[in-house]
């Protein structure tokens, strides 16, 4: 699975509340920041969303109804760029907060783009896979008049890995009659995708971490890591934390967690995965023990990596989080009272809009390699994410150090300080009033 944003689940919970437990971050951050009212007008709501129902033949020549979605909750600084996610219990609320969380996203790292996401609520394990590209190129159908290369940008996300996203470019570039490569990204290379895209969200967040060593006074040597998710993005993180020294103790996945205090080689637990379809009976360096999947969040370890499922550490479990550092891979993966009670307690929590925002940033290469017709080599890549990650790591610490706050308040406060200044550049009230 390739995206901008690693998977978050659907909820299955269609409440208001979930925009507004986002917005709270938003509002800690106008705490700080001498905001126009204009600014907070705008980021209330989105933009704009749009619903559509779409009908897919079946292979048994049935017609079945999909409800589907895509939001563009900001574009003031650039096009709105975000994955498509394909899961049984996807709802608007998530989609609206996930293009809420990209916004900030695009905003941390600089890219000139504003927040979208959009999503079909199905289970892409009942389809057939001519039924599975049916419904990716309906979805485009669908949508065409609300996407583009210079409006809303897609990219892949949960369940819509690389033949999916050929599909819908494919589609896109037969309804406009032309190639556009540039509508969608996460594409796969031969067919106008990027190099380095494929572990490029846990990259950045490798990265973000390798950058923050010293000043978290972590030992790579000495340091234990548990993950939880080893799918594309928890693999490619462990893998590279491996190599430089890290311990990884515990390992989980849909099916369970292992743990094993001596370690376990990341590159041997994906082996047997891909043979078993789990990480369960894989084996680690010492006595290898089964645990269950949420029990990984709470062992003992100096650094958590969520890489899986969103509001997985909440009210009822943050006090038994041992990690003293929390790289967030994961949308979301800490509830925002537990994000608070975490920190009082002195655990640094290195926010999603900061740790995984790796994939958006290859995948701004990619857009820009598709609109030049020239291509960049793996290692320019990867020394364009470790630029912008070191850049905006430190900015981020340098402004939580200055302030005192947290390193999520830290992110959304630079964040939105590039946000208000797109938004003031138009005129604001006390512009026109004097006008």
């Amino acid at each position: 699975m390739t995206q901008d944003d690693p998977a978050v689940p659907a909820t299955g919970t269609d409440s208001p509340s979930m925009l507004d437990k986002a917005r709270k971050n938003l509002h800690r951050a106008c705490e700080h920041l001498n905001i126009h009212p204009d600014v907070i007008e705008e980021l209330k709501w989105p933009r704009e969303t749009l619903s559509a129902t779409l009908l897919i033949r079946m292979d048994d020549g049935s017609r079945r109804a999909f409800k589907s979605w895509r939001c563009r909750y900001n574009d003031r600084r650039g096009p709105t760029k975000g994955g498509v996610r394909f899961h049984p219990n996807v709802r608007l609320s998530e989609i609206e907060t996930l293009a809420f969380w990209m916004t900030f996203k695009c905003a941390v790292a600089d890219l000139p783009f504003g927040g979208g996401k959009g999503g079909v609520s199905v289970d892409v394990k009942a389809l057939s896979r001519t039924e599975l590209e049916r419904l990716s190129r309906t979805y485009i159908e669908a949508f065409a008049p609300f996407i583009g290369p210079d409006r809303d940008i897609l990219a892949p996300d949960l369940y819509t890995n690389g033949i999916v996203i050929a599909w819908m470019a494919d589609e896109y570039s037969s309804i406009s009659g032309q190639p556009s490569p540039t509508a969608i990204t996460g594409k796969p290379v031969a067919f106008g995708g990027t190099a380095g895209r494929k572990d490029a969200t846990a990259r950045g967040g490798y990265f973000a971490l390798r950058h923050l060593e010293k000043s978290l006074e972590i030992d790579p040597d000495k340091a234990t890591v548990a993950i939880q998710g080893f799918g594309n993005v928890g693999y490619h993180c462990a893998k590279l934390l491996h190599a430089d020294g890290y311990r990884i103790v515990g390992i989980s996945d849909s099916s369970g967690g292992i743990h094993d205090s001596d370690g376990f080689d990341p590159l041997a637990v994906m082996e047997h995965k891909h043979k078993t379809g789990s990480v369960l009976g894989a084996k680690g360096h010492g006595k290898t023990r089964e645990i269950a999947g949420a029990e990984v969040l709470t062992l003992d370890c100096d650094v958590l990596v969520p890489a899986a499922l969103e509001g997985q550490i909440t009210a009822a479990n943050w006090a038994d989080i041992k990690a003293r550092v929390i790289l967030e891979l994961a949308n979301g993966p800490v509830g925002h009272q537990a994000d608070l009670e975490l920190t009082k307690k002195g655990h640094v929590i290195i926010p999603d809009i900061l740790a995984n925002s790796g994939g958006v940033i290859v995948s701004h290469l990619e857009w820009v390699q598709n609109r030049s017709g020239y291509y960049w080599d793996n290692s320019r890549v990867r020394e364009h994410l470790k630029t912008t990650m070191d850049r905006e790591t430190q900015a981020v610490w340098m402004q939580q150090t200055e302030l005192g706050v947290s390193m999520r308040e830290a992110a959304y406060i630079h964040a939105l300080r590039r946000i208000a200044e797109a938004v003031e550049a138009r005129g604001t009230e006390a512009y026109f009033e004097g006008g």
